[in-house]
């Protein structure tokens, strides 16, 4: 079945976990309820735009509703802790929340970055991923979730009017205080090609 015109950066993490799943969602999309560690991470997230100045673009009350609130203040002290010691703590990023539109394989997907550094030492950015979860126990799972890291680079370097050479991309696992920078990240052909993969049948 085609894809819709426009994609979102999770359709692409899908798509390479599940190309079947995705198919279903596209031909029936069902609304899921937030789950709590998704509540959680909006809520780390939050933090840290109000750490780094930022408006807030998102309030979690909006997206939750104040009744749902499970979200344990012990729980986003920890990270907000876990955070400020890690390696992250001390680097001041140029740009946060960085919603982008780009063109991959014909088709336009769109995103938005946590964050962006400019201040290695060898020059270059670094474009972050926050994530409050745990780190992927698998190959096949690291190898899905990367895709999410490949648009953000690609994305990033087409605004910054760089080369993707130019771009290194990086997950942190707050609560583990864990850098993962994987390896071998799909280029625009690559992820071209993995856009043209969508089963003609689920």
């Amino acid at each position: 079945m085609p894809l819709p015109a426009r994609l979102s950066v999770s359709s692409l993490v899908t798509l390479a976990r599940d190309p079947a799943e995705l198919a279903r969602q596209v031909r029936r999309p069902m609304p899921r309820p937030p789950a709590r560690q998704a509540r959680r991470g909006t809520a780390f997230h939050q933090w840290l735009e109000q750490r780094y100045g930022q408006q807030l673009l998102i309030d979690d009350n909006a997206l939750f509703g104040p009744e749902d609130d499970d979200t344990a203040e012990g729980d986003l002290a920890a990270l907000r802790s876990r955070f400020e010691q890690g390696e992250w703590a001390e680097r001041w990023p140029q740009a946060v929340e960085v919603p982008f539109e780009t063109l991959v394989g014909g088709r336009l997907v769109r995103g938005r970055i946590d964050a962006v550094f400019a201040d290695a030492p060898g020059g270059g950015y670094d474009v972050v991923d926050w994530k409050t979860g745990r780190p992927p126990g698998s190959e096949a799972e690291r190898d899905a979730v990367s895709v999410q890291l490949a648009a953000y680079r690609l994305a990033w370097a087409a605004l910054a009017g760089v080369t993707v050479a130019d771009v290194r991309a990086a997950f942190y696992y707050v609560a583990h205080d864990q850098t993962v920078r994987p390896a071998d990240l799909l280029d625009e052909a690559g992820l071209a090609a993995l856009i043209e993969q969508v089963p003609t049948e689920a």
